[in-house]
């Protein structure tokens, strides 16, 4: 019994590894994901350039780094659902109320909103990537951005006439939000979880991982909350693309 224990024990703390470890990878990618999202904000040019470097990385790169982005994703997911089964099993007595009262929203949430985030990533790939939800995307070509002259894929136009759907927009808002309070109590367990957050450090990391989950939902959501606003002619932030923005949606 004691060998099983042990055992048991050591699995756990592998899989807080893993969890920590790809969640700092994933972290990490999403803060880059938002920075490149914000080239929006300047212009045709810049995010349709930046768009097509990313498309054109050498094959091993571009492919080896979304196989590894999709690895963390999974081991991540699963890692995860592991522990909340293992959590709960040791604590079948457990009072709710008392737990309510240690635990913060997003902590009692996490598995929510981490399957909240599946869901939308798969969405997002299909809608952005993919682009199968909408194949006439498929379809908006410029030279705007291209570093040849050559017609290049219009990211720019895609963007905004993807946005310019109110249930879309509202939708990726929604999903930033819980991206947002998955982040703050994420991003401070991981090092808990690593055994780097000591008593003296939990209130500061805490601070900082709140923080930063606000950062990522304001960096997110205000490309579709400009292109909404716009589009009902709250605000003019938005360069006007023109005839390649007229999609049938």
């Amino acid at each position: 019994m004691f060998l099983y224990n042990r055992l048991v024990m050591q699995s756990s703390l592998i899989k807080k590894y893993l969890m920590a470890l790809t969640g700092i990878v994933l972290v990490g990618f999403v803060f880059v994901h938002m920075a490149g999202n914000l080239q929006v904000l300047l212009g045709q040019e810049a995010i349709n350039a930046y768009a097509y470097a990313l498309q054109n990385l050498p094959a091993p790169i571009l492919w080896g780094s979304r196989l590894f982005l999709l690895i963390c994703v999974v081991v991540h997911a699963i890692t995860a659902y592991q522990l909340i089964k293992e959590n709960r099993a040791a604590r079948p007595n457990s009072n709710e109320v008392e737990i309510t009262k240690r635990a913060g929203w997003s902590s009692l949430r996490m598995g929510l909103t981490g399957s909240m985030m599946l869901a939308f990533i798969v969405f997002h790939l299909l809608h952005f990537t993919i682009r199968s939800i909408f194949p006439e995307y498929n379809d908006l070509k410029t030279t705007v951005g291209s570093p040849d002259g050559s017609e290049i894929h219009d990211v720019y136009s895609m963007i905004l006439a993807g946005f310019r759907v109110d249930a879309i927009s509202l939708f990726y808002v929604i999903c930033m939000f819980l991206l947002c309070r998955h982040l703050a109590h994420g991003v401070s367990s991981m090092f808990q979880s690593l055994g780097l957050r000591s008593e003296s450090w939990r209130a500061k990391l805490d601070v900082f991982a709140s923080v930063y989950g606000w950062l990522i939902f304001v960096g997110f959501s205000i490309i579709p909350i400009l292109v909404v606003a716009q589009k009902y002619g709250l605000v003019n932030c938005l360069d006007s693309c023109g005839s390649s923005c007229s999609v049938n949606l």
